[in-house]
């Protein structure tokens, strides 16, 4: 019964599937033979169904469990707007009084999650990576690492195929620069104003789409493969680190880290904010693209 319910959860099939058996001179034995198989297909099929229902009760449970939980957890926390409310303390006070000092940006948000809380957002960073990466070996994508392209097959490479439609081509070639320069002011501008790395590489990615529906994979493959993915994602993220983590041990240890924070308001200001801000562009710009290319052909690679 475990086992059966086990492998029913891994997904393999739970009903014992007759074998063929070479023509037999004893159709009596055959005949005891195929009682015998029934039967268990019987009783497998009804282990089936037990397990179909047991497995409905237990999520039904789970799930009354947790919002059962976190309705407890509510109703102990305290009023909205409420004096003692712990929200309402001095870490949004050092944010607002001292991030201009501190972290020299004119945008507070940019200072708070690149610069107080640089770490949290390494991690939303790393989260779209481990999703693209997920999504991959759960496509078997690429199994015989060879035609490492980040291509689409319905975006054929052959002449014949690739994408007619001159008028979403003329629209393209007007509205991919403008995109593109957008988003690039939205990541470059992210610790002046509103915008960021996320925002801005949310831009530069649907601009890539844009661009390989318009003109097809050949020319998108010319200035981006798998392998620019890979360096591209692996040098932002790397760079992310290796940055935030000489700020955070000079600083935690009460030493001079060298990185200017600027003149507030200017475009090289803000200390680190900037390159952190074009790293995690950089990131959710390939990550867009990526999971557009996966989700299209099921993988990367001709035909995979």
């Amino acid at each position: 019964m475990i086992a059966l319910f086990i492998n029913w959860v891994e997904g393999e099939d739970t009903v014992p599937v007759p074998e063929k058996d070479s023509p037999s001179r004893n159709p009596g034995r055959e005949k005891r033979h195929s009682t015998k198989v029934s039967n268990r297909v019987g009783s497998s099929s009804s282990h089936t169904k037990e397990l179909t229902l047991l497995y409905d009760v237990l999520s039904v449970v789970v799930c009354l469990t947790v919002i059962c939980a976190l309705l407890v957890t509510v109703s102990w926390l305290p009023k909205f707007g409420s004096s003692d409310n712990p929200a309402e303390n001095e870490v949004y006070t050092r944010y607002v009084e001292s991030e201009l000092r501190e972290a020299g940006a004119v945008n507070t948000v940019a200072g708070m999650i690149l610069d107080y809380r640089a770490f949290d957002t390494l991690g939303e960073s790393n989260v779209l990576f481990v999703a693209v990466v997920s999504v991959i070996i759960l496509l078997r994508a690429d199994r015989k690492g060879k035609n490492h392209t980040l291509n689409l097959p319905e975006l054929a490479t052959t002449p014949e195929e690739k994408p007619d439609d001159e008028i979403l081509r003329f629209s393209a070639r007007i509205l991919i620069p403008a995109v593109l320069l957008f988003g690039i002011y939205v990541v470059l501008n992210g610790h002046l104003s509103a915008g960021g790395g996320f925002s801005g590489g949310a831009i530069l990615g649907g601009a890539m789409i844009l661009y390989v529906r318009a003109f097809g994979v050949e020319k998108m493959e010319k200035i981006f493969t798998f392998s620019t993915y890979k360096w591209i994602t692996f040098g932002a993220l790397m760079t992310y680190t290796l940055l935030k983590t000489w700020s955070f041990y000079t600083g935690a240890n009460g030493l001079e880290s060298g990185i200017p924070l600027g003149k507030p308001g200017a475009i090289l200001s803000g200390g680190l904010i900037l390159p952190l801000n074009i790293c995690v562009g950089l990131v959710v710009a390939c990550t867009m693209y990526a999971f557009y290319s996966l989700f299209s052909k099921g993988g990367f690679g001709n035909g995979q």
